[in-house]
């Protein structure tokens, strides 16, 4: 019982992960969620096959490849035309799954920037992340236009950036 919940805390700690990496992939967020949760049977399914002595991320990434892969097959005979070539797919997944420590270096940088911010502008970023938002909305809502909205959040994720990059740069000389 207990390695099964430790499985589970696994397969939920990784969830942000697999999915950016299934997105690197097939690049359709809604598609993205589907191999996700086919990734998730599929490592379910191969819970016992884990050796608790390895990482589980790399583990999880290869059944998040194959099943990334599988998908791209699928869409690829669903219609007819080569979207990429497995060789191109791979290099990709493999060129994601380098990136994976300075994409986890970054998301935990990422907290400490955004408290750095004005609370209007923590507002407006996190208000553009809810499910189902849009700049037109939220224009709307504050009565301004998408484009003076679109040039806030452009000027807030450029803030964010500078600081995630210069904190990992503090970090790196420390």
């Amino acid at each position: 019982m207990a390695e099964s919940a430790e499985f589970v805390t696994q397969i939920t700690r990784s969830q942000r992960q697999l999915h950016a990496f299934i997105l690197s992939m097939v690049w359709n967020p809604a598609e993205a969620d589907d191999v996700l949760q086919q990734t998730n049977l599929v490592l379910w399914e191969k819970a016992a096959e884990f050796d608790v002595s390895r990482p589980f991320l790399p583990w999880a990434m290869r059944f998040a490849q194959l099943q990334a892969l599988a998908w791209l097959k699928q869409r690829q005979r669903q219609q007819q035309r080569l979207v990429f070539d497995d060789d191109l797919v791979r290099l990709l997944a493999e060129e994601a799954a380098a990136d994976e420590p300075a994409f986890d270096a970054r998301r935990h940088a990422l907290p400490a920037c955004l408290q750095k911010l004005r609370p209007e502008q923590r507002e407006l970023i996190a208000r553009r992340y809810e499910p189902d938002a849009s700049v037109k909305a939220m224009a709307e809502a504050v009565g301004t236009t998408p484009k003076a909205v679109s040039d806030k959040l452009r000027r807030i994720r450029r803030a964010l950036l500078d600081c995630i990059e210069q904190t990992l740069r503090e970090e790196a000389f420390a």
